[in-house]
This record gives C-alpha cells, sequence and structure tokens, in this order.
C-alpha cells in the first residue's frame, strides 16, 4: 500500500533552511566557546533532568503505546529522511511541544496532550514535522541553552549580569529565527501549506471546541495583511517590542511565511527531485530499519 507523499531522499538542512536562521546561526558561533560551553558545562545536567522527567512524567510512544501516534512519527521520520527520535506524550494544559538533542545523544520529542487535542492527525504530524527540523539542522546545542535560560528567566526574573541578560536576547532572537526553518521542514513532510497554516491558526486562537470552528481563509488573509500593520516607522518599532521577549515568531507572521514559501520555486524543485532520480514514492511496509 502506498502512501502519496514525495520521500526526500539526501535532504539536506541547508536545502530548506530559511536565510535568517543561516544568519543568526552564524552569529552565535562568532562568540568564542559557546558551542563548547554548552555541550560541556550543561549538556550533561541537562539531558539527565529532562530524561528523568520524562521518565518519570510522560508516556513514551512506540508500536505498543499510541501506534497511530507513532506511525505518524515514522512517516515524518521517512519523508524528511531522519532517524526517528523518541516520541513522548505528557499531560499538560499549555498546548506545546519540544525537543531536546546533544550531538552524540539520542534525541526525544515531547507533545503536550492539549495540543494533541486541539488538532488534527496531519496537523500533528506537522508539529512532529517541526521538531524533526531542529533536528535536521542541528539545533539541539544552541536550542538547549535557549530553553535552560528561558526556564532560568521564569524561576528567576532577574536572574543574571547584563552580559546574561544580553545572551538571553540574543539566544532568543536565534529561537525565532530557528522557528522558520522548522515551519519548512514541517511543510515539506506534510506537504499541504493549509495543514501547516491550521497548526499556527490554532495555537494563536485555538481550543478543542473552537477549532472545529475557526476560518483558515480568514486567517491566511489575516497573515498576508501583516505587513501593512509595519508600514510606518511606529509600526515597525512596535513589532520589534512585541516580539523582543518571545521565544517563536508570532502565528500570522510564521503563517505569512509558510504562505510564500508554498508558493516559491525553491519549494517546488524540492518536491520535484524524484523527476530526477532522487525521490520515489514508497510503500508503508519499506520503513527503514532504524
Amino acid at each position: 500500500m502506498e502512501f502519496s507523499k514525495t520521500v526526500l531522499l539526501g535532504l539536506k538542512a541547508d536545502d530548506f533552511r530559511h536565510p535568517i536562521d543561516k544568519e543568526a546561526t552564524a552569529t552565535l558561533k562568532q562568540l568564542p566557546g559557546l558551542d563548547l560551553a554548552v555541550r560541556g558545562l550543561l549538556g550533561s545536567v541537562a539531558e539527565e533532568f529532562f530524561y528523568l522527567n520524562n521518565i518519570a512524567s510522560s508516556v513514551l510512544v512506540g508500536e505498543k503505546q499510541l501506534p497511530d501516534l507513532h506511525n505518524l512519527l515514522l512517516e515524518a521520520c521517512r519523508v524528511l529522511d531522519l532517524e526517528p527520535p523518541q516520541l513522548y506524550v505528557q499531560q499538560n494544559p499549555v498546548p506545546n511541544a519540544y525537543t531536546f538533542a546533544m550531538r552524540g545523544k539520542k534525541p526525544f520529542m515531547v507533545l503536550h496532550t492539549s495540543l494533541i487535542e486541539m488538532l488534527t492527525p496531519a496537523e500533528t504530524q506537522a508539529v512532529m514535522a517541526h521538531e524533526l527540523g531542529h533536528l535536521k539542522c542541528e539545533h539541539g546545542v544552541y536550542l538547549t541553552l535557549a530553553n535552560i535560560m528561558v526556564l532560568a528567566a521564569g524561576l528567576l526574573p532577574n536572574w543574571g549580569t547584563v552580559l546574561a541578560r544580553s545572551l538571553q536576547e540574543r539566544m532568543l532572537a536565534w529561537v525565532r529565527c530557528a522557528e522558520f526553518s522548522c515551519d519548512r521542514a514541517a511543510l515539506l513532510a506534510v506537504q499541504d501549506p493549509k495543514v501547516v497554516m491550521s497548526v499556527l491558526m490554532k495555537l494563536a486562537g485555538g481550543s478543542p471546541t473552537l477549532a472545529p470552528r475557526l476560518n483558515l481563509e480568514a486567517f491566511v488573509e489575516q497573515a498576508r495583511s501583516y505587513d501593512a500593520v509595519s508600514a510606518t516607522e511606529m509600526g515597525e518599532m512596535l513589532k520589534t517590542v512585541q516580539v523582543q521577549p518571545l521565544t517563536h515568531p508570532l502565528p500570522v507572521l510564521r503563517a505569512r511565511e509558510i504562505d510564500r514559501w508554498a508558493g516559491s520555486r525553491d519549494y517546488q524543485t524540492l518536491l520535484d527531485r524524484r523527476e530526477k532520480g532522487y525521490n520515489r514514492k514508497a510503500t508503508k511496509g519499506e520503513w527503514r530499519n532504524w
């Protein structure tokens, strides 16, 4: 039995990485010793903390545990040509998903129950693929530091020196840039921009009861009109102030970016690779032995 998605064999991160992600990552790499500090000083502690938290308070998804979610993950990994991470489901009223990965370690992904309850299976797969985008782009080292800084800021609002706060601002700016690449990974996996934009719409104003009543076309029009808000110098300043403390770009901005990229030649070229011998249709029975 065949599934209809194009399998992107040999897909590389730079095939879909957003330009502002490239620029922001290059800027971080210029900070001396940051990569080594995260891996050497924070990596082992953070890895142990999150691993214990998942084992203690989450459900590990697999062939015998929530197999429908397991199959969605396997298909997304197959399409993106990526080894599957562990997948956990955690009871939490705040819709969210996150990934933890340090180089050389087994990565894992966590989905909150409230997020799954709000989304369709295809939308849930888009979220999984977004998280897989972090792995494909090797965001793990800097993502770890960003998550730790956000946690520290929540527990200790006045923590750290001016230098520490400056680093936090840089990390948050990098995360916001990295999210655009991961949204592209989500689109490559589900291969339907409406699915990705529907996820963003529900994150902006959805709930299990409201989600079926939301109008995607109206939200897309809202996304396309976003630029008009910042057409003035005041509007641009207000937009900058609005996003500065956030870990993610505004949902409407992310939807606008996906809407644009879905109509681009770069996106179509990736999907058309199979015509040149790079991709092919695959059967469900052909899952790679990871």
